[in-house]
């Protein structure tokens, strides 16, 4: 199993399933078009199919695969797809950095900060998978933080998806351009002292300025795989 971990603990089996599937999708192992069989997924990990119905219907209502009789045929993460998540992402981010310039930011900068200086250490030891995590939940807790009950339900219907669409993109910036990594810390740590300042032009160009760098981040790596598989051969 390649997904970490660590962050599949209390997780049922169908969701570690779906965990593993949902990266190895994203990643362009399965390649758009892919028929994924039931029966030989229960047989690689070791189960029953009952779990796998359970990760395949998660998957589906996620738009990576299309459920169809013969099986779970593949559909992945096309550009467009990849675009409407950052759109609500950065919506998202948005609105939620208006609400916590109102909130008292000493102990919310506090815990940012914490975060950012983990995403360090972890690119220090090139763990990959550390350094995505601590990225995403510096992310999570603006949206936590922000008190907003429907923004969070939006959130948490997609945290799976962008979490291990994180974990592909810093995978790939780790392995090709990892100075581009230093960069997104200095970010992180700049958004921070905007909302501690509570500078709230300055951190709608600092949002705006983020999801354009990751934008590229992940077209340049996530993204190609799909590219590769769709093209039309020469």
């Amino acid at each position: 199993m390649d997904y970490p971990v660590a962050w599949l603990q209390g997780a049922s089996l169908g969701e570690k399933i779906a965990c593993e599937l949902r990266l190895q999708i994203i990643r362009g192992h399965y390649a758009p078009g892919t028929v994924l069989s039931e029966n030989q997924i229960a047989a690689d990990f070791g189960t029953s199919r009952s779990p796998v119905r359970e990760a395949m219907k998660v998957l589906s209502g996620e738009g990576l695969i299309r459920l169809e009789r013969m099986g779970a045929v593949v559909i992945g993460m096309t550009p467009a797809d990849m675009e409407e998540l950052f759109d609500v992402r950065m919506l998202i981010e948005h609105f939620v950095v208006k609400r916590l310039v109102r909130k008292d930011t000493v102990p919310i900068v506090a815990t940012l900060e914490r975060l950012t200086d983990k995403m360090e250490v972890a690119f220090k030891h090139w763990d990959t998978a550390e350094f995505s995590l601590q990225d995403f939940l510096f992310h999570e807790m603006l949206v936590l933080e922000a008190g907003h009950t429907r923004i969070l339900h939006t959130w948490n219907g997609m945290r799976q998806l962008i979490l291990t669409v994180m974990l592909a993109a810093t995978e790939q910036r780790f392995s090709i351009k990892s100075s581009e990594s230093l960069v997104t810390i200095a970010k992180h740590r700049t958004l921070a002292a905007a909302l501690m300042d509570k500078n709230e032009e300055l951190l709608t160009f600092l949002v705006d300025d983020h999801y354009k760098d990751t934008r590229n981040a992940v077209n340049d790596s996530v993204l190609s795989p799909f590219r590769e598989s769709v093209s039309p051969p020469k």
